[in-house]
């Protein structure tokens, strides 16, 4: 069982890449980091159990509901009764070609971001797991949250069970300093670390005069050496998009194992970009659900990146494909060759 920690949040968008000032109406999904992997976990076939809070209400349940149907066990969601609860929101508003996305996040005083860590039982949510994935995102949501993750990750390592971090570093919560700050804390826990070099450069300042270039596999292989040897994590896998515009992208990924000083590169995809929202999540989740069914170590790159091609083309924030799909977007080359 793969445990995963985060918020959830109503995602509602402006429908056919319209911008906000002109929408009259928004579509809506259900969506967090951490939730995105759950389900595209159990949409590959690996079970998943979410750990998170909402609100007591309609939203909260419906919620819960959607995660649900993807086969996400729910029995680690707690409900906050309290007449001010409330689910988060983000708006985000689809770029297009030179255009960029943009989002807006409404979270504040969530249910989830107000949740105290101790009511928190990981020695229960942790029970029957053997794999334990969380964000940078959480402990950015304040000091209740940061407390919350660091003890789940110490309960993670207590019992072996391997953990993994997406850094997900979003401006929009805090500044480069406090992420550099906290989240320093917790890769002593961490087996598996998710980033780019991006997010590399901004919380903990390596190969910063690079971290523009994202599509560069010496400059990647350069960043993952470092951060494997600065803080001792035995792998880091670091995705590599080069944005041709909003709309089309070429992408990639590269593993390294820093006990080995091995690394692993997968083939490009030229993508043509339905929502991008999630694709970093739909990429960790295809890389754990690889390394449990003991793919080799360069099919493991291979089916992560392809799983997370897979996720650009598709609306809404999870990636709702199987294994055999990922398989078949592999056996073509990429080509994406029709199915009969």
């Amino acid at each position: 069982m793969i445990v995963t920690f985060g918020e959830v949040l109503l995602r509602l968008s402006p429908p056919n890449h319209r911008r906000f000032s002109q929408a009259d109406t928004f579509e809506t999904y259900y969506g967090g980091a951490e939730a995105n992997t759950a389900v595209s976990l159990c949409c590959l076939g690996e079970p998943a159990r979410h750990v998170t809070r909402l609100p007591a209400n309609d939203l909260g349940r419906a919620c819960r509901g959607e995660l649900a149907r993807w086969g996400v066990d729910t029995s680690g969601i707690s409900f906050e009764t309290a007449p001010d609860a409330r689910l988060g929101l983000y708006f985000c508003e689809s770029g297009v070609s030179q255009r960029p996305s943009r989002v807006i996040y409404d979270r504040k005083n969530s249910s989830f971001a107000r949740w105290d860590h101790r009511e928190l039982d990981w020695d229960a949510l942790l029970g029957d797991a053997d794999w334990f994935h969380f964000t940078g995102i959480t402990p950015a949501l304040g000091e209740e949250l940061d407390a919350a993750a660091l003890e789940g990750c110490a309960a993670a390592k207590k019992r072996g069970i391997p953990v993994s971090m997406d850094l997900n570093y979003r401006a929009n919560l805090w500044s480069k300093t406090q992420a550099g700050e906290v989240l320093s804390r917790y890769l002593e826990f961490v087996d598996v670390l998710f980033a780019n070099n991006g997010s590399l450069a901004d919380v903990f300042g390596i190969d910063e005069e690079n971290s523009a270039v994202d599509n560069d596999p010496s400059a990647t292989l350069a960043a993952a050496r470092e951060v494997s040897r600065r803080f001792g994590i035995g792998e880091v896998a670091l995705t590599m998009r080069q944005s041709i515009s909003a709309s089309c992208n070429q992408w990639s990924a590269l593993v390294y194992h820093g006990e080995t000083g091995q690394h692993f590169l997968s083939q490009g995809y030229r993508m043509e970009i339905v929502d991008r929202i999630g694709g970093g999540d739909s990429f960790a989740a295809g890389l754990i659900y690889a390394k449990r069914r003991k793919f080799d170590h360069q099919h493991a790159v291979e089916f992560a990146a392809a799983a997370s091609c897979l996720k650009h083309t598709i609306h809404g924030d999870v990636n709702p494909v199987t294994e055999q799909e990922v398989e078949n977007l592999l056996a073509c080359g990429g080509a994406g060759l029709i199915q009969r």
